[in-house]
């Protein structure tokens, strides 16, 4: 730890790790002890609809308790991670720039901090990029 003695909480699918991901990460453990409450499988598919998660829960926190930034990753089967946060009792929440203050879960049980997405990084442009690829792919394919 940082020598800062905070529970830093945050939130949400980690489908497909990115930049903007890390960034947020890196930021939360600069204030405290970083836990993260993981969506499962099957909230990501209410939340995401179909062909959601790409990765299994239990994939998505390896990865997330892989990174030395992380302390702890918990798993919630709710839409909402109300109910961990209540137990985890963290000093400060931190999510990403798509959201607002008045939007985030808990923000009746301590403070939040909104950290600013850093631009053109998502899950969906990631995937996004990702199916345009292999279909241009598959049309040069089928040319040949």
């Amino acid at each position: 730890m940082n020598g800062k003695n905070k529970l830093i909480f945050t939130n949400g699918c980690f489908d497909v790790i990115h930049r903007g991901h890390i960034e947020l990460l890196l930021y939360c453990a600069s204030l405290g002890e970083v836990i993260i409450g993981l969506n499962s499988d099957n909230s990501v598919k209410r939340l995401k609809g179909g062909g959601r998660p790409i990765n299994s829960e239990i994939d998505r926190k390896y990865i997330l308790e892989s990174l030395k930034c992380v302390s702890k990753v918990l798993i919630f089967e709710e839409d909402t991670p109300y109910e961990l946060i209540k137990k985890v009792k963290p000093d400060l929440i931190v999510k990403g720039g798509d959201y607002t203050s008045d939007q985030v879960i808990g923000r009746d049980i301590c403070k939040v901090v909104i950290f600013d997405k850093v631009k053109d990084y998502s899950t969906t442009n990631t995937i996004n990029t990702i199916n345009t690829l292999a279909k241009d792919l598959s049309f040069k394919a089928s040319s040949i």
